[in-house]
């Protein structure tokens, strides 16, 4: 696909990358942004010919996917995380679309967890997520975290098609995301909240409660209480560091 680029942020995502890169062989230009990788990241990107590979500090997800964005080649811009896969049927969709400027294309995550598609939990399913766009006539908020593709005065699409996500391959990842994302979370938040431990209590309950009962959770097993349970120390944890730190 000639009309499209497609852009990645890397740190050491040597577990993943490779499924991620296989899905975009037809795409002539995949633009790797690497903030910092240590492990095998950029020899295994190295491998595929049709991606070019740059590097940036990471400032913040929203400013770096700019930076990457503004590197790309096309005015249209696909946005993937390293641990995301094309399917076959989004594939065949984006080369029959009739792409409009003034359109944000949403796309839905299949997202797997211990091997097991996650059909529940808050924010597991359904989980639309907004990645292509153009960038000519809009691009990324400067958050920190959550960052999300700027829509006032554009119109949301729908594709048909899918991507898979896998976000946690190990329990470690769970702790190693719990940190990071706690401590964008505070960088961004340092002088808007002021939280109490009453109120990182009544979030990280509620967080627990909103996945695993109301999204209904208990019904994916073991695997949607372990991941409500990790929504709710994330957010019990970012709301009583942020209280530390102040």
């Amino acid at each position: 696909m000639n009309n499209i680029s497609i852009i990645i942020l890397t740190k050491n995502s040597e577990r993943t990358i490779e499924n991620t890169l296989k899905s975009t062989l037809n795409f002539s230009d995949v633009l790797i942004l690497d903030t910092g990788s240590t492990d095998s990241t950029l020899s295994i990107c190295q491998k595929f010919p049709h991606v070019r590979i740059a590097s940036s500090p990471f400032k913040g997800f929203g400013t770096t996917h700019n930076i990457a964005s503004n590197l790309a080649t096309n005015d249209w811009v696909l946005s993937l995380d390293s641990d995301e896969v094309l399917s076959e049927e989004l594939l065949k969709e984006l080369t029959k679309i009739s792409l409009d400027k003034g359109t944000i294309y949403e796309i839905r995550r299949h997202n797997y967890f211990n091997g097991k598609r996650i059909t529940t939990c808050g924010g597991w399913d359904p989980d639309y997520v907004s990645r292509l766009y153009n960038k000519k006539h809009t691009k990324f908020s400067d958050d920190l975290v959550h960052e999300k593709i700027l829509h006032t005065g554009m119109k949301k699409a729908r594709l048909k098609g899918h991507m898979s996500h896998t976000p946690y391959l190990d329990f470690s990842d769970f702790l190693r995301k719990m940190e990071s994302y706690s401590q964008l979370f505070y960088e961004q938040n340092k002088n808007k909240k002021k939280p109490s431990l009453f109120n990182a209590i009544l979030h990280g309950l509620s967080a627990f409660i909103k996945s695993y009962v109301w999204k209904l959770g208990f019904t994916q097993g073991a695997e949607g209480f372990i991941i409500s349970a990790y929504n709710a120390q994330t957010t019990y944890y970012k709301y009583v560091k942020l209280m530390k730190i102040q």
